[in-house]
Formats: C-alpha cells, sequence, structure tokens
C-alpha cells in the first residue's frame, strides 16, 4: 500500500491568506478528488470538506495561546487541531450549535473575500457533504484544543453509477470484470492515469490499481514511456 502521503511535512509560518493556500494545497496533494454530481454539475468534495476545516482552524483558533495548531492525515481519518475558548466542553452537532465569534475580525475578512459564509454554516456543510465524501458524519470536538475530525475511506463511493456515466454504457455490455472494463477504456483512452480510469469506471484507486497490476502480470498491457506523460498499450483484449 502506498502510505507516501502519512510521511510528509509542511510548516506553515506566514499570513492567514498564504497559510491558506499552502494548507489548500497539501490537502490537494494528499486527498482523493472523487467524482461527486451535484444536480447537473460536478463539484469537488475534496477542496468543500477542505475549505470549511481550513478556514474554520484560521478562524477559531485561540492565538493567544502558544499551542500550535495541525491539520494532520491519516490512512482512516484527517483531523484539525487548535487551541481553543472552549463553550459547549463536548461534542458539537448541528442541533446543539451555537455560533460563537472567537476572532469576528478574521471571520468578517474571509467572509468577504468568499472564503467563508454566515457563522455556524462550516458544521452544516461538513454534516452535509463529509458523509457524501467517506460514508460517515464529521465530529467536532469542543475542548481546551478543539478538534474536527473528518474520517476518509478511499475505497468508498456516494455513486460509483455517475463515474460509469463517463463511458458509454454499450460499450461496457460485454465488460463483467473490472479488469476487462479498464482494458476496455485504456484501448480507447490510452494516456488515461489510473486516477481518471478510477473515476471513469467508478471504483477506487486501489481496486484499479490491484487490476492494472494483474493484467501486467498477464502481459495483457504494458506501460511505456515516462510516468506521467507515457501511455498504456494494450497488448490483448480478451473480449476482442
Amino acid at each position: 500500500m502506498n502510505v507516501d502521503r502519512y510521511d510528509d511535512r509542511l510548516i506553515v509560518q506566514t499570513n492567514l491568506i498564504e497559510s491558506y493556500s499552502q494548507l489548500m494545497g497539501f490537502a490537494e496533494k494528499h486527498l482523493w478528488d472523487k467524482f461527486y454530481l451535484e444536480g447537473d454539475a460536478r463539484v469537488s468534495l475534496r477542496n468543500i470538506i477542505s475549505r470549511e476545516i481550513l478556514v474554520n482552524t484560521l478562524i477559531h483558533r485561540e492565538f493567544t495561546s502558544p499551542y500550535y495548531a495541525k491539520f494532520i492525515i491519516e490512512k482512516d481519518k484527517m483531523y484539525t487541531e487548535n487551541a481553543n475558548r472552549a463553550v459547549t466542553g463536548g461534542i458539537i452537532t448541528p442541533e446543539n450549535l451555537e455560533p460563537n465569534p472567537k476572532n469576528p475580525l478574521i471571520a468578517a475578512f474571509f467572509r468577504n473575500i468568499w472564503l467563508a459564509d454566515e457563522l455556524g454554516s462550516g458544521v452544516r456543510k461538513l454534516h452535509h457533504y463529509v458523509p457524501l465524501y467517506s460514508g460517515k458524519p464529521p465530529e467536532f470536538v469542543d475542548g481546551d484544543v478543539f478538534r474536527t475530525i473528518v474520517p476518509l475511506d478511499d475505497g468508498y463511493s456516494f455513486d460509483a453509477e455517475i463515474g460509469k456515466a463517463q463511458i458509454k454504457r454499450n460499450d461496457l455490455n460485454d465488460c463483467a470484470l473490472p479488469e476487462n472494463t479498464i482494458l476496455k477504456y485504456l484501448t480507447s483512452h490510452p494516456r488515461a492515469t489510473q486516477v481518471e480510469v478510477a473515476m471513469a469506471i467508478g471504483k477506487s484507486r486501489r481496486t484499479v490499481q490491484d487490476a492494472i497490476a494483474a493484467l501486467k502480470e498477464k502481459g495483457l498491457i504494458k506501460r511505456e514511456g515516462a510516468k506521467k506523460s507515457g501511455m498504456w498499450i494494450v497488448i490483448k483484449n480478451e473480449k476482442q
């Protein structure tokens, strides 16, 4: 299993705007941007969720405390920690939420540059979008250290059928197994990345990685060229 993302470090010591930009870049680097349609438009669950938890950390941090704010991505969860003046001392939910402007000037600043909405909207948004991204709700712990915890599941897909719609269904009628589906897709999309294949067929990247490894071992495909600019060569399609 690829665990490179769990060994990366980023120390942020700059102004609020650059801090937000660097932290968002870190999230985009290490989190899957899963396929999701809201109405007829694709939205980035990864970016929505990351924006909410990071802006919340920057807005509500207790800046008089020496405690370092943290943004941590692990295998099964990501979370933020920041010094806090606790109000409830327990778990915050949309039902018991009482918006408390801990740093109103900073909150107003982020609202004016369209990175934050009205006070308290972040909790409601995360309770809406996190289950779509990982299948489980977020958790907000209001203590001396405030923690926002977002569960992660790389294999979870809210609606795999949406991803499959990127390929014409009549082209996939004879593809019952993931390996055959991937062969079919790579035949017409030889420069596709594993992430693009996973999004297109509605499978997790891990599933696609395993299937591609099996196809290589069987001698059905090979990779030519550089990692980013190369292409897949389909040697034999078992359904042809």
